[in-house]
């Protein structure tokens, strides 16, 4: 299943409760919202997509990949744009670094093990 299909399940999930009252609401056959997250949201007409995505507040950003804009990732972006240099320069660090966690535990394991070892232990630095 694609992330936005996800991300509008979840949604709906959280904010209607139920596809049943979410079609009521939006007015969209509730057949035509249980096909698009039983089979993906891509075979959706567009105006479907844009009216499931208006109402359940995502905003989508075209780009190589797909981001979608709920409020809790707005909300990010908001903060995120209140730093100064240093500030995003920290947050950078820490994204590549959770990346990294995320895409390859293994290689996450190792580094650790890597700066564990690089470490200075109290007694030896006496």
């Amino acid at each position: 299943m694609d992330e936005l299909t996800k991300l509008i399940k979840k949604e709906i999930k959280r904010q209607f409760r139920s596809v049943r009252q979410f079609s009521m609401y939006i007015g969209v056959p509730q057949s035509t919202i249980v096909t698009a997250l039983q089979k993906g949201i891509g075979g959706t007409s567009f105006e479907t997509i844009m009216k499931i995505c208006d109402v359940l507040d995502i905003k989508l950003v075209a780009g190589d990949s797909p981001v979608f804009l709920d409020g809790e990732n707005r909300a990010l972006l908001e903060r995120y744009s209140r730093l100064d240099a240093e500030g995003k320069k920290a947050v950078r660090a820490v994204a590549e670094i959770e990346l990294l966690r995320v895409a390859d535990p293994d290689a996450f394991a190792e580094l650790g093990k890597k700066l564990d070892d690089l470490a200075v232990s109290p007694a030896a630095a006496e």
